[in-house]
């Protein structure tokens, strides 16, 4: 019907029971799903997006990164530790430098496959 809104929810109160069943068993666990949340929110923010993506390929120093970013240096090292502490990026000390790199290949595919996603 023309000017008729489609709505996205079903019509009819019915469900199946194998699919739920399938579903459940499948579910995250709060402390999962939460971790998760965490994650997601900790990438929302555009300057980390554009730390982890100076990161991939190759580490670099935090003054390294501040200069990339066109940031200071504080401001960096503070985005630094929050991605730090969500086990997104690791760091190791060279004498007095600090070298910053991914966490792992995780990180890198999950930045890859959401940069993948935008660009279609």
């Amino acid at each position: 019907m023309p000017g008729k809104k489609e709505q996205d929810i079903c019509e009819v109160k019915s469900f199946n029971k194998i699919k739920v069943k399938a579903a459940r068993g499948k579910m995250l666990s709060d402390d999962e799903a939460h971790r998760l949340a965490e994650t997601f929110s900790v990438l929302s923010d555009p300057t980390r997006i554009r730390i982890l993506h100076a990161l991939t390929g190759e580490e670099l120093c935090v003054c390294d990164i501040a200069s990339v970013l066109g940031h200071s240096v504080s401001a960096v090292s503070h985005q630094l530790r929050i991605l730090r502490n969500m086990r997104l990026v690791k760091y190791r000390k060279e004498s007095k430098m600090v070298y910053y790199s991914l966490d792992d290949h995780h990180i890198t595919s999950l930045f890859n496959e959401g940069l993948k996603h935008i660009r279609e």
